[in-house]
């Protein structure tokens, strides 16, 4: 008689997490989001026609972020979303202005801002021109380095 009855307590105890606690991993708009992939897919087809890529370097602390953007036309702001792989309310977006360039380089296409990034082992990066056009993704692993370079989605 035990079995059984440590078979109904353990299953009651599952039904009461599974109805008490939501999943952060699902998303609500799940339909919406499907039906906007081809937007998506556009916005990298855009990048990757323009010949986007950029190079996203934090400083040590996660508090500034600082973007040299190359290819197509250089807009006067950036939004850089970090997306946290497991938590949703650890996400993070920034927007990035356009600052003039470095002393040491000559080049345009630079963005500076501030960003407040907790502690993870891993982010997806995700950056966009303010009239969300076009995108370039890739993922940043802070204890491999301070930068990322990022590329539109093939």
């Amino acid at each position: 008689m035990a079995a059984p009855a440590a078979a109904v307590v353990g299953g009651a105890i599952t039904a009461y997490l599974a109805v008490t606690h939501d999943d952060p991993l699902v998303v609500d708009t799940y339909y919406k989001e499907g039906l906007a992939i081809n937007r998506v897919l556009e916005r990298d087809r855009a990048a990757r026609q323009a010949g986007y890529r950029a190079q996203v370097m934090f400083s040590e602390d996660g508090s500034q972020v600082r973007v040299h953007l190359a290819g197509g036309a250089m807009p006067p702001s950036l939004r850089l979303q970090m997306v946290h792989p497991t938590r949703a309310e650890l996400d993070r977006a920034a927007t990035l202005h356009a600052v003039t360039s470095p002393p040491h380089t000559g080049q345009a296409g630079w963005y500076e801002g501030a960003i407040d990034l907790s502690a993870a082992p891993r982010w997806r990066v995700q950056l966009e021109d303010d009239r969300r056009g076009w995108r370039l993704t890739g993922e940043w692993r802070p204890r491999e380095g301070g930068a990322v370079a990022l590329a539109p989605r093939s």
